[in-house]
């Protein structure tokens, strides 16, 4: 067919013949609209699992953390005696009292340097024992195995053996006599001046294989081809542990961080076992656990206690909050994979 004068297109050559299906008909035709998305039918037994799996979990930790939690926070607003209903009401007064009491700063205090001293003396140590421990030694299983010993050790054996070593006429001034060294003989438990550094080596000797264990599975989870990669190009040993080694050992480093100052300041069975409720006080090793029970069971006022106890969990809930969000958010949000924008 000719096209008409001008250029203009026929009626013909706009229209494709009938019975002719376009590409566009074709493509609309070929993608039918999506499905609407079902509920599959397997839903409710997975629910049904995780129910029967976590449900029994879930009731223990409402029972046994949850609900104590509530009920000091409940009876710290009474002087309570511990029987009875709680009917003498004081509002905040037990509170205004705890933040004004010296000996409370004074276990504050206590408890601050136990965290930051747990992590400067134990954090080098135990990344030094667990390089060594890394490599192949002989009698590597047995050293690990001694080291880890003292951390499952029940805390009233090693609070009572260690009492008995350090006492005035104990086995620690017996052997120092002994090799002629009388000099450096020490009221080790109870001169204010010594007994917090006495507390420090316990504590460091009784929880120092656990971090050792944590570092040696993490570097363990390192691949080896980094470290001959950097072999090759001709680092050195130490080099590679300050570049490969403790960069990537750092999310077990903090999760360490984080268990020992959750310890550190609920610390409580080596003090009392020790010390004593009234001893620690004088020596200098007090907690706001020994605190919370010298004050609060033993003296007959659970009210008091109670109170102590919320302020404790708000201590501590405070202070880990501030660690997750500044330290521990990167390591979290590398974990995840789903979810992010």
């Amino acid at each position: 067919m000719t096209k008409p004068a001008g250029g203009a297109t026929s009626m013909s050559d706009q229209q494709p013949p009938q019975g002719t299906v376009t590409a566009g008909d074709g493509a609309r035709a070929a993608s039918p609209a999506a499905p609407r998305p079902r509920r599959r039918k397997t839903d409710w037994r997975k629910r049904l699992e995780i129910t029967l799996l976590a449900g029994p979990a879930i009731v223990v930790f409402i029972g046994f953390v949850i609900y104590p939690v509530i009920l000091a926070g409940y009876y710290g607003f009474f002087r309570w005696k511990g029987y009875g209903p709680a009917t003498d009401f004081v509002g905040f007064d037990n509170y205004m009292i705890i933040l004004g009491d010296s000996a409370f700063h004074d276990v504050l205090r206590h408890n601050g340097f136990i965290l930051v001293m747990s992590l400067v003396i134990q954090g080098p140590i135990a990344i030094v024992l667990a390089l060594l421990l890394n490599q192949k030694i002989r009698g590597r299983s047995l050293i690990r195995v001694l080291i880890f010993v003292p951390y499952i050790i029940s805390e009233v054996i090693v609070g009572i053996g260690w009492g008995l070593m350090l006492q005035t006429s104990g086995s620690v001034n017996g052997l120092l006599e002994n090799i002629g060294l009388g000099q450096f003989q020490a009221d080790w438990l109870s001169d204010p001046k010594i007994a917090i550094w006495s507390l420090m080596v316990i504590i460091s000797w009784k929880y120092i294989g656990f971090a050792v264990i944590l570092f040696l599975a993490g570097l363990q989870s390192i691949p080896d081809e980094l470290f001959e990669a950097a072999a090759i190009d001709g680092a050195s040993y130490w080099q590679i542990q300050r570049s490969i080694t403790l960069p990537l050992l750092g999310p077990t480093v903090r999760i360490w961080a984080f268990l020992s100052i959750i310890g550190s300041l609920q610390l409580f069975d080596l003090v009392f076992i020790i010390w004593g409720q009234y001893v620690a006080s004088t020596a200098g090793t007090s907690t706001m656990a020994t605190y919370m029970v010298a004050n609060g069971r033993t003296s007959g006022n659970f009210g008091y206690g109670s109170a102590v106890a919320v302020v404790m969990f708000l201590i501590s809930l405070a202070i880990a909050l501030v660690y997750q969000r500044f330290i521990l958010r990167r390591d979290t949000e590398g974990a995840l994979t789903e979810g992010k924008k």
